[in-house]
């Protein structure tokens, strides 16, 4: 499987359970959890749901000519931020325990430098196609 379809399969199963922690969280855990960590589980699915389309997006322009090495740095620090930010985010919600808080940012880290990435990798594609 090509880098391509890894973003792509990544990006479609990572949405698939963000619509499934955000159900389980409205469905399951209202009312079992604390409102503040209720809340830290549903941004972890909100920012999931978020960046498994960035994924999707990174997968799609990955299959044009001259895909830039700033698109897979891309699709990279996204899956990482989804593992770290998300991850984090459902332990500490489901656990209580607030060390996992301080995973978090690195999460966000991930995210941004994605959409750092990204902006690059498109700008540069950009370039390419008027050259």
């Amino acid at each position: 499987m090509g880098t391509p379809a890894v973003f792509g399969v990544t990006g479609a199963l990572t949405g698939l359970m963000g619509v499934a922690a955000g159900a389980f969280a409205a469905h399951a855990l209202r009312g079992a959890l604390r409102p503040e960590l209720l809340q830290a589980f549903e941004t972890g699915a909100r920012y999931q749901l978020i960046h498994a389309l960035a994924l999707v997006v990174v997968a799609l322009a990955l299959e044009r000519p001259s895909g830039s090495r700033a698109l897979v740095v891309a699709g990279w620090c996204f899956t990482a931020g989804q593992t770290l930010f998300g991850g984090s985010l459902y332990l500490l919600a489901l656990t209580g325990a607030p060390a996992w808080g301080a995973i978090t940012p690195l999460g966000g880290l991930g995210y941004m430098a994605g959409w750092i990435a990204l902006g690059f990798g498109l700008l540069r594609r950009g370039a390419d196609a008027t050259a």
